[in-house]
């Protein structure tokens, strides 16, 4: 599907969905208690609902109901073995939480993806396995790929951090296996990523010990948990687009219930936007962001690599030079976000030097072009923002892909005055 977008002025408010991260695991974590768990306001994607189809697999009862409050029935810890492949699409997140914790069980289970998920490294969090003592095999290093666990005995791991996922996987998969483990964690990326996931583990009184560079870890292994009762807060990661789209359009709109005290790093994404010229207030449960004129600066990204895209964007309509760096994950996420957003942009007439770790993009008056989106829904979502504040029309094919975490980014934004027309 392609998404045709003319230059827009947005005005008006808008509620983005619920916190993917929180919600995936929300799920792995409701699996894993003892007794009833209810998630308020979850997000209703592609990648959480992968989330849910795993936990089924492995003997989870989950009812959805109107899809405002979904309750599980945990299975503490005693996962049953899946009868047929776990089939995770599109979600990285999802696969590796699942996987771990599928391992540290004396069962056996395949997990495969999509053709994005099956592109994408797995073999960091298969080493790590490994040396818990877990039999693995995989298509090199990818999906589809098999474990069966348990955990054979407490001893020191070295997992890969290029990626946090590896590490929150690994977190939550030792605490509750017999044996628990100690963790060192080389090439430590994402951190705020990492603190949400022990922020889950504290809420749930797992117990662990972190240096506060987390390098080093020290988990006990035969914990319990019993079920929870958690609201989803608003998700950063997708507010970087409306709060990007005001930015480089110079309108002013409302986003409402983002929570500034959550532990999402994404929300970094609003002190940059302000450094660069946006005015942004927080009153209550309104955030009003104002675009004006915006100048560039340089981004250390590797605690946010998924607003990548956004800030690539934004960059683009700046004054000067954006320099984003630091951020060499961003190659391994969906796609390889860089080169995608270095050859798009270039399409629409923005300078940009593609860097080993980032993008250093020269500022103008990027134009209109017909542009991919690889199938990656924050490729998807930014080149959308762009083409509201471009010289002329733009064309996104295959812009479904935005469902992936934000189903109703087409219909919200057309709310704003967003001058939208998909087309098959």
């Amino acid at each position: 599907m392609n998404l045709k977008i003319r230059p827009s002025k947005l005005s008006g408010t808008i509620a983005v969905p619920g916190s993917k991260s929180h919600t995936i695991r929300a799920v792995a974590m409701a699996m894993m208690a003892e007794g009833k768990s209810t998630i308020n306001a979850p997000l209703i994607s592609e990648d959480t609902l992968s989330a849910i189809r795993a936990a089924e697999a492995f003997g989870m009862k989950l009812n959805r109901g109107d899809d405002t409050v979904w309750t599980a029935e945990g299975l503490a810890g005693n996962l049953k073995e899946p009868t047929g492949v776990v089939d995770m699409a599109n979600s990285g997140t999802s696969i590796k939480i699942f996987a771990a914790l599928a391992a540290q069980k004396n069962i056996k289970a395949v997990f495969d993806g999509d053709e994005s998920l099956r592109s994408r490294p797995m073999k960091s969090l298969l080493d790590a396995l490994d040396q818990c003592g877990v039999e693995t095999s995989s298509d090199n290093g990818k999906c589809p790929f098999s474990v069966k666990g348990p955990f054979k005995e407490h001893k020191k791991i070295i997992v890969n951090g290029k990626s946090s996922q590896y590490v929150s996987a690994m977190l939550f998969a030792s605490a509750f296996s017999d044996c628990g483990e100690t963790i060192d964690v080389v090439d430590v990326n994402e951190q705020p990523y990492i603190g949400l996931t022990l922020s889950w583990m504290k809420r749930l009184g797992l117990q662990f010990e972190a240096a506060e560079d987390y390098t080093h870890f020290e988990v006990p292994g035969g914990q319990k948990t019993k079920g929870f009762t958690f609201t989803i807060p608003a998700d950063f990661s997708t507010a970087a687009f409306p709060l990007a789209a005001a930015a480089v359009t110079k309108s002013e709109i409302d986003i409402l219930n983002l929570d500034f005290m959550d532990v999402q790093g994404d929300k970094g994404v609003f002190v940059l936007l302000n450094q660069m010229g946006t005015e942004i207030k927080k009153m209550g449960g309104k955030t009003t962001v104002k675009g004006g004129t915006l100048n560039g600066i340089e981004i250390d990204l590797n605690a946010m690599p998924d607003a990548l895209p956004a800030l690539s964007v934004v960059a683009a309509f700046a004054e000067g030079t954006t320099k984003l760096y630091n951020v060499a994950q961003a190659r391994i996420k969906e796609t390889d976000r860089i080169a995608c957003m270095t050859k798009e942009l270039q399409k629409m007439g923005v300078k940009v030097t593609e860097l080993p770790d980032g993008m250093i993009i020269e500022g103008g008056k990027p134009k209109g072009a017909v542009v991919e989106s690889y199938g990656d829904h924050r490729i998807a979502m930014a080149l959308a923002v762009a083409g509201l504040a471009a010289e002329g029309e733009t064309i996104i094919r295959g812009a479904e892909c935005a469902a992936v975490t934000y189903p109703a980014f087409f219909d919200s934004f057309k709310a704003l005055g967003a001058d939208f027309t998909l087309e098959d």
